[in-house]
């Protein structure tokens, strides 16, 4: 018998959120963001589901490029963080990638390569991550549109800081700096990410880039997937492994952190934070044994957590177990273990095997 602790990868689910990105953004290309192996759920998959469904693929770099077309993707290709050196120059060309420029050396490489590459300039409107000031774009921008290798158009594209907040102005701030820009250079632009797409219709320009929202996660600390209209791509599951009657006052795992408030079933699940699950997932964050809610206790450990099964008094060995899904919202866990559903995503280690359903 296989451990039976796995990711189960829902289809279906990747294509009604691209389905609902539509219907928000329903004049606007679509760029899906697969960066991180597609948050955790396995690039090459996720990119076999949308190749037709979207107009563009994203990932941070060239070894997560290579891997999809190795993978024979023929989709366009962007590269969010550009190139790292020059000796990807002529790989990102033969593989018609194309790429994002956002500080000097990139330019000047570029522009000397003399390559047929299509570039994405990266303009920074408030975030202070990457990107060109606004008052230099202008002049950088007519510098690579006068290149006669590269690739046109040259689009604009820039990120969001705040859009998760609704009531944050930081948004619009940012936004009336991206217009300000798109009146003096006719050209295309993407700025919206997940939370864009959902909250700041103005910010969706001609391409967005829906992340989080593509695997069904709600991008906003107040809400969860089902609230904004999406359905959970992954669920994490497993199975208990032992159920075992402890007396009043015995103490369960590392630490002796919980101990039993009275005799009663105490269910082992075989997950762990070596598997992805949150280590500082505190004592009563929720679980789903047969569909129903009963809490964690004690310590997470590597391999193992344990549950309170005193309101599941007839669980058995090999009852399963969902750690998050359609039923079970991964906001609420990221909440709970205080951290977020991006960091829980990316974290489902390899050994646990992705299993795709319709």
């Amino acid at each position: 018998m296989t451990r039976p602790t796995q990711a189960i990868i829902y289809s279906s689910a990747l294509r009604a959120n691209v389905q609902r990105i539509r219907e928000l953004a329903p004049q606007q290309k679509v760029i899906a963001v697969l960066k991180a192996d597609g948050y955790g759920h396995g690039a090459v998959r996720v990119a076999n589901v949308l190749a037709t469904l979207v107009d563009a693929f994203a990932v941070c770099s060239l070894d997560e490029a290579l891997v999809l077309r190795h993978a024979g993707i023929t989709t366009p290709i962007l590269l969010l963080e550009g190139f790292f050196s020059v000796d990807e120059l002529p790989i990102i060309a033969a593989q018609q990638l194309e790429t994002v420029v956002h500080t000097q050396w990139q330019i000047e490489h570029i522009l000397a390569s003399q390559l047929p590459v299509k570039v994405w300039l990266k303009v920074d409107t408030g975030m202070h991550r990457l990107g060109f000031l606004p008052e230099e774009t202008e002049a950088i921008w007519k510098r690579l549109n006068q290149c006669d290798t590269l690739l046109k158009p040259v689009p604009l594209m820039s990120h969001l800081s705040c859009a998760d907040e609704r009531q944050n102005k930081t948004t619009i701030e940012q936004l009336s700096v991206f217009n300000e820009l798109l009146r003096r250079i006719s050209t295309e632009a993407s700025f919206a990410n997940s939370a864009g797409i959902l909250a700041w219709q103005a910010t969706h320009c001609d391409w967005v880039r829906p992340g989080i929202m593509l695997y069904g996660v709600s991008p906003f600390p107040d809400t969860v997937a089902k609230d904004e209209g999406l359905q959970s791509v992954m669920q994490l599951q497993s199975a208990l492994i032992s159920v075992k009657q402890y007396r009043k006052g015995d103490s369960i795992g590392y630490g002796a952190t919980w101990r039993c408030p009275q005799s009663m079933p105490v269910g082992v699940v075989a997950v762990g934070y070596a598997d992805g699950y949150p280590r500082h997932a505190p004592s009563g964050t929720p679980v789903l044994v047969n569909g129903r809610r009963v809490p964690l206790i004690g310590r997470v450990s590597m391999d193992m957590l344990a549950v309170d099964l005193r309101s599941q008094p007839n669980a058995k060995v090999g009852d399963v177990v969902v750690l998050w899904g359609r039923n079970l919202p991964i906001e609420e866990i990221a909440t709970l273990a205080g951290t977020i559903p991006y960091q829980l995503l990316c974290n489902v280690s390899q050994r646990v095997p992705r299993i795709e359903r319709t």
